[in-house]
C-alpha cells in the first residue's frame, strides 16, 4: 500500500520591517481593520489571504515582535499615484497580535483620526 499523496502546504511567508518614526508608522498602520494591522513594503508577490508572519520592530525598542497575519491588502507594482508596492497584513487576533496592536496605539496615541494620507486608505 502507497501513504496517500497530500497536498504541500505553503508555509507562510516572513516578512521584516523596521519602522524608525511615527509618521512612517501612522503612514503603515490600520486602525480600521478588527485586530488592527499595517503595510509591509516589499516587492514580493502576494494574495489576499495569504498567511504571513512578520518580525516588526518599532521606533528605538529593539525588540522585533513576531506577530502573525493575513494578507488583506495588495498595493501592486506601479499602482496609481505612485503608492508604494506592499501588503496590508491583519494581525491575528492572538495574544502577540494584540501586543503589538496595543504598542502601536501608545506611539500614535493622539494621531489616529488624522486626515494625513496613509499607504492604505
Amino acid at each position: 500500500m502507497s501513504e496517500p499523496v497530500r497536498p504541500a502546504v505553503a508555509r507562510p511567508s516572513v516578512l521584516s520591517l523596521n519602522i524608525n518614526s511615527k509618521s512612517a508608522l501612522y503612514a503603515a498602520y490600520m486602525p480600521f481593520l478588527l485586530n488592527g494591522g499595517i503595510f509591509v513594503p516589499t516587492p514580493k508577490s502576494h494574495t489576499l489571504g495569504d498567511e504571513v508572519f512578520m518580525l516588526l520592530q518599532l521606533m528605538d525598542d529593539p525588540t522585533k515582535h513576531p506577530v502573525a497575519g493575513s494578507v488583506v491588502w495588495v498595493t501592486p507594482h506601479g499602482a496609481q499615484g505612485g503608492k508604494t508596492q506592499g501588503v496590508g497584513v491583519h494581525f491575528s487576533d492572538d495574544e502577540a497580535g494584540k501586543t503589538v496592536r496595543h504598542r502601536i496605539e501608545q506611539i500614535l496615541a493622539g494621531h489616529l483620526g488624522s486626515s494625513r494620507p496613509t499607504h492604505t486608505i
